[in-house]
């Protein structure tokens, strides 16, 4: 976004929103691919069973909770940005999976 000093803070406003909406939209429309959260889904469902199966419960609490707090924090700023429904949904599994490409 440009900045120009001499113009009116009103008319920098109007300019801003209107950018925020352009770029809002696109990434609307845009589809998502949930091939990394898929697979940072399935390393959490593992990292799961094997805590619950060797009897960590308390450790398989944490976890939960903390994959739980992730995705509710994501879920709640992806209706705060504008999205809801589906692609709400899909944008906070991304957010909170997607970090499984890196492995």
């Amino acid at each position: 976004m440009n900045f120009n000093e001499n113009e009116p803070q009103s008319v920098r406003e109007e300019r801003f929103a209107a950018k925020r909406a352009e770029h809002r939209e696109a990434r609307k429309a845009a589809s998502l691919d949930s091939r990394a959260a898929h697979l940072g889904a399935a390393i959490v469902t593992i990292a799961l069973v094997l805590l619950s199966w060797y009897g960590k419960l308390v450790a398989l609490g944490i976890v939960s909770g903390i994959f739980l707090l992730w995705f509710s924090a994501a879920l709640a700023w992806a209706y705060t940005d504008g999205d809801h429904g589906r692609h709400a949904l899909q944008r906070a599994y991304n957010v909170t999976f997607g970090w499984g490409d890196g492995f």
